[in-house]
């Protein structure tokens, strides 16, 4: 491996990624304002149109997709090691799926949009409990069995989401419809999402050696003096309570927590000293690229920023699963 490639600097080019995205992001729209304009309209307020773009469109947008996206990845992160497989998403699992099934019966049954990420949260919960306790064999699971299990129920939330839409009011229905394939138009506060990613990438952190013995297996890692019952109840927890922030916020975006862990990894950032903060990093720098190709490219309607997501994450995933058939 070549020193400009070092597992180390990885991070370094993370925040660099993330920079350049969310400076792509502020530049690019269906307004043309010169670079020096956007990055005195941060730091300055003089009332104009271009001021208002930037910071009250631009910018919440811009920052609620990075939060979204690094959620994402680390609920991936976190799904991999305990598959030990690296086809763990919370979108293939069906966690995105109960999450995004919760809103939609709060959506049709008009409660306040304060009920979404509880509600959220709630369904993803109720998800992972299926997917691990159906997939529980004995004292310990096995990867591919979790995998087919997840795949069966997001089928099943899938089925479910048809039916609450059949049932849906006329009104309501292009709202959920968009906001069920991945929308930020919405997103205009960032600021609980990316505390949700800051205390959850901290807590993650801390349990990078843990995560480091379970990637060889969770009885090996019992072996070594992990106590795994209580890093799986962990894991299940954040890798939900992840999945239901960024769908409260975007709705079911997918195969970003897929993509970017695979990615660092391939990098050489194995370490999840190094592979939890830059997947965030590179995750919210994604997500953050795709939405702002979503808002520009049939300009002036607007893509549901998961249709770009899903066509990048499809091909990868069949070729994931290929190589990993092959082995």
């Amino acid at each position: 491996m070549t020193a400009a490639l070092h597992p180390r600097r990885l991070p370094l080019y993370g925040l660099l990624l993330a920079g350049v995205s969310l400076l792509l992001a502020l530049l690019i729209g269906s307004a043309e304002i010169p670079a020096g304009d956007v990055l005195a309209y941060l730091v300055t307020d003089d009332g104009s149109v271009n001021d208002r773009i930037v910071d009250q469109l631009r910018l919440p947008r811009a920052l609620s997709a990075f939060a979204v996206g690094g959620l994402l990845a680390l609920a991936g992160t976190l799904m991999q090691v305990l598959l030990r497989n690296p086809l763990g998403d919370p979108y293939v699992l069906g966690v995105s799926g109960g999450a995004a099934t919760a809103v939609l019966l709060a959506m049709l049954l008009t409660l306040p949009g304060a009920w979404y990420t509880p509600a959220a949260l709630g369904g993803a919960l109720l998800s992972t409990l299926l997917v691990f306790g159906m997939a529980r064999h004995g004292d310990d699971w096995h990867g591919d069995r979790l995998l087919l299990t997840g795949v069966v129920v997001a089928a099943g939330w899938g089925a479910l989401i048809s039916f609450v839409l059949s049932i849906s009011p006329a009104v309501q229905l292009p709202g959920m419809l968009f906001w069920l394939m991945g929308d930020l138009a919405d997103a205009t506060r960032p600021g609980v999402p990316l505390l949700v990613l800051a205390t959850g990438l901290l807590l993650a952190r801390l349990r990078a050696r843990e995560l480091n013995i379970a990637s060889q297996g969770l009885l090996q890692a019992a072996a070594l003096g992990v106590d795994t019952r209580r890093l799986r109840l962990e894991l299940y927890f954040l890798g939900a309570v992840f999945t239901a922030a960024a769908v409260a916020v975007a709705g079911s975006v997918g195969f970003v927590g897929l993509i970017t862990p695979h990615l660092i990894r391939r990098l050489g950032g194995a370490d999840h000293r190094i592979l939890l903060p830059t997947a965030a990093l590179a995750g919210g720098s994604l997500l953050v690229l795709a939405d702002s190709a979503a808002r520009t490219l049939i300009s002036p309607m607007q893509l549901p920023v998961g249709v770009l997501t899903a066509l990048f994450g499809v091909p990868v995933f069949l070729i994931l699963l290929h190589r990993r058939t092959e082995r």
